[in-house]
């Protein structure tokens, strides 16, 4: 059994078509399909049912992708491992980042890169399922979010800070003399919010359901950035993390009265998984950010 035919293999169960699967691999489709047969006759059961020029897989073949995609996984972690024993400072630094998190990451980059200049960072963005997928397949080295302690399979979870979930007005809009506001009050003002599926604004869906609130909500944006340019602009207010407008000098964060809302940030890793040193380091610098 060879890196390559599992490689073959696992492009061909994504796929579903030799032919696409052997160009995407770069090789003929008789190599391919050669090499996923030798691969069969070694395991002695069929991975893919043959009809016409379609395939799927048989159950043999879905057990089998499973550990074949733990074993690629596991190659690439040591090659990595090896190669950071050498050198340190060039590779590449993978980091998974929830929109809330922006104005937080980005004071680290620059400090970062002027002391490991070899480095190749690459920042990809998303919602924290998205992001958690790809931790799983080790697309990413890490991630930043705002997460539930409790669900935690297959995590390791680095507490990062907590912060409050408060209004966000603009400073020169009237909201933002408040010395607090209520519930009920929040559930009449015109609304720019984070879309849903947002950590902060599944907890604001269960809040305002548990309090029989249906607030106005005239926007909704799945860029953080975006939605506090609005904010910042007039009269919109919206409901947020306070430690979002961390550098944004025109904004203001008015407390929600009655019991105070949190959300936990942490730095999560896949379980068990080789952290690499440039990652670690980042880490340290994202610390003295925060």
């Amino acid at each position: 059994m060879e890196v390559r035919q599992l490689n073959y293999f696992i492009k061909a169960a994504e796929m579903l078509h030799f032919t696409d699967a052997a160009a995407a691999s770069f090789v003929t489709q008789s190599t391919l399909s050669q090499q996923i047969k030798q691969l069969e006759d070694e395991l002695g059961m069929l991975l893919f049912d043959r009809v016409g020029k379609q395939v799927r897989l048989t159950e043999a073949g879905s057990v089998f992708l499973f550990h074949a995609r733990q074993v690629i996984l596991d190659i690439k972690k040591a090659k990595q491992a090896v190669f950071e024993l050498n050198n340190l400072v060039t590779g590449e630094l993978k980091i998974g980042v929830t929109y809330a998190f922006s104005s937080l990451l980005l004071p680290a980059l620059a400090p970062f890169l002027e002391k490991f200049p070899g480095i190749m960072i690459h920042v990809e963005y998303g919602t924290s399922g998205e992001l958690e997928n790809k931790l799983r397949m080790a697309d990413i080295d890490f991630m930043v979010a705002f997460h539930e302690q409790e669900d935690n399979a297959g995590l390791e979870m680095q507490p990062l800070f907590s912060s409050r979930i408060m209004m966000v007005v603009a400073k020169k809009n009237p909201l933002a003399k408040l010395q607090k506001i209520s519930l009920k009050e929040l559930g009449k003002l015109e609304l720019i919010l984070p879309s849903n599926g947002f950590s902060s604004r599944d907890l604001l869906n269960e809040i305002f359901r548990k309090n029989n609130i249906s607030p106005l909500i005239k926007i909704e944006m799945n860029d953080v950035h975006s939605l506090l340019s609005m904010v910042d602009s007039g009269h919109w207010a919206t409901i947020i993390n306070e430690k979002a407008i961390s550098t944004w000098e025109n904004l203001t964060a008015v407390p929600i009265s009655g019991k105070e809302l949190f959300k936990q940030a942490f730095i999560l890793w896949q379980k068990g998984a080789y952290r690499k040193k440039s990652a670690v380091l980042f880490i340290e610098e994202l610390m003295k950010i925060v």
